[in-house]
């Protein structure tokens, strides 16, 4: 893998040990990638934030690797729980957190806390490569505002954060961006929920970086984009999508596979808390909830997750009053995956519109989950 001299002096640790783990990071991944070098990027995402995501080990990783500092624009992903509101969570899950966060901020990295970057800040020009952790982000950054990256991991994002670089493979060179296997479907798809159905079986079904869904991927508004992101990301490898159309290898979705997602996914006909937020609401979702409401009120305890910075947009056009006075909880700085906030101790089963959501309450919060699409939850939880 050819290195620029500053490349090799950084190596070999003429400019610091962090610089020089960095590009032994980022070089081990680029030679199992058969990258030809290294590339400069413009903006990190790093994920591996919440605690209960990285325990102790990558905690002690986090804390030594701290001193090194970012060399270009860098965001961070939700961590574990919203510090400006009470919650019954441990006191050693409290520090954990705290410290992994502030590890992350002496990097010089910015406390964005949100795994929808692209809603939160000005997106670069098309074609600008960057290097996204969590996987909805690299793929609405690929495949709906046409930047360039591959779904990175936590750690080869933050290696890239801190050199301005990242190996030139896959998904980064524009010749790898066609597919070779297209989604034919063999119903409508109706909602959000359906989308990540959709995503869901995709990344379980091809093994490969892109995939297109023909004239369906460009029909998406944003919540279903968001939907189909996260699940196809979560289930699989796949970290783009296309419209291309001619000369594929043709795949079904259909009622069948549908039913397959369902039958995997939605463990439970009902549950006592609604969850969303994974990935985290934009302005305008959170602006469909709270018009929806029509001055009900929610039925069962609602906790919904959403950027500090969005909540600050919305709390100035009266959306986050409207939400509260109808019983929904707003969490800031976090998401429903992974969070200490809801667990059995507390809950018997979670409602939800999110596939990765509800992966991971039933894999790692060990939480039964009913699947339903934002407009059903709505419509059977208010009163």
């Amino acid at each position: 893998m050819y290195l620029s001299k500053k490349e090799e002096n950084a190596l070999d640790g003429k400019y610091g040990s962090h610089l020089s783990t960095a590009f032994k990071i980022l070089i081990a991944i680029g030679e199992a990638t058969e990258a030809e070098r290294l590339i400069p990027i413009k903006w990190a995402h790093v994920s591996g934030v919440n605690y209960n995501t990285l325990g102790d080990a990558g905690l002690d990783f986090i804390t030594k690797f701290s001193k090194a500092k970012v060399s270009v624009f860098t965001t961070l992903n939700p961590m574990g729980y919203d510090r400006s509101k009470e919650a019954k969570i441990s006191d050693h899950f409290k520090r954990k957190q705290l410290s992994i966060t502030e590890s992350y901020l002496q990097m010089g990295i910015s406390p964005s806390f949100s795994c929808i970057p692209y809603e939160i800040y000005r997106l670069p020009r098309k074609g600008t490569r960057v290097s996204f952790a969590e996987s909805n982000a690299a793929i609405m950054a690929n495949s709906v505002y046409g930047l360039l990256t591959n779904k990175e991991s936590g750690l080869s994002a933050l290696a890239s954060a801190i050199t301005g670089r990242t190996p030139y493979s896959d998904l980064l060179d524009t010749k790898f961006r066609h597919p070779k296997t297209r989604v034919k479907l063999d119903l409508e798809l109706r909602n959000e929920l359906e989308y990540g159905m959709l995503g869901y079986h995709t990344g379980k079904t091809v093994n490969r970086s892109c995939v297109s869904f023909g004239s369906q991927a460009k029909r998406l508004n944003i919540m279903e984009a968001k939907s189909l992101s996260s699940a196809l990301g979560t289930s699989g490898a796949c970290g783009m999508f296309t419209d291309e159309d001619s000369g594929l290898e043709l795949i079904n979705f259909g009622k069948k596979e549908m039913e397959s997602v369902k039958a995997e996914l939605n463990t439970s006909e009902n549950g006592d808390v609604i969850a969303l937020g994974s990935p985290q609401l934009g302005f305008n979702e959170l602006e469909l909830v709270s018009t929806t409401l029509r001055g009900k009120k929610f039925s069962k305890p609602c906790m919904i997750f959403c950027p500090r910075s969005i909540y600050d947009k919305a709390s100035k056009s009266g959306i986050v009053q409207q939400i509260e006075r109808a019983g929904g909880n707003i969490f800031c700085d976090s998401c429903t995956c992974l969070t200490p906030m809801i667990t059995r101790a507390e809950y018997d089963g979670v409602i939800t519109n999110s596939i990765k959501g509800s992966y991971y309450f039933n894999k790692f919060n060990r939480l039964p989950v009913c699947l339903k699409d934002l407009k059903t939850i709505m419509q059977d939880h208010l009163k």
